[in-house]
């Protein structure tokens, strides 16, 4: 059996601040995506539901937000007797936070990735 010696040192705490800043920068796409995702089906008559669209990171708790400012957001998002647009849909952030769950998780990988290159 072969073994092999090696000595590595790791300045833990400044690993540990990149690899949060790289989960930062991932969840901020990944945010950003949903909501790109999101403003896809929001109903849509004069956009301004869409405007008030919104992708907020706080990073130092790594939590993301996609959030819609509109008086009318909640009512639009759950009411699924609305009719809508074509291709416009209650639920509209619901659906993409779900459908979108395996991009956000490979978004934010890919920039964890890059920390152990």
């Amino acid at each position: 059996m072969a073994n092999a010696r090696f000595n590595a040192k790791v300045n833990a705490e400044a690993l540990t601040a990149e690899i949060q800043r790289a989960a930062g920068r991932g969840l901020r796409n990944a945010t950003e995506h949903v909501l790109a995702v999101s403003n896809q089906r929001v109903p849509h008559d004069e956009g301004t539901l869409e405007r008030s669209g919104a992708a907020v990171v706080h990073e130092a708790d790594l939590l993301g937000v996609v959030s819609y400012g509109a008086p009318y957001s909640v009512v639009q998002h759950e009411n699924l007797d609305y009719k809508h647009k074509p291709g416009r849909t209650a639920k509209f952030l619901e659906l993409a936070v779900r459908e979108e769950a395996e991009v956000v998780k490979l978004m934010i990988a890919k920039h964890l990735r890059q920390v152990f290159k």
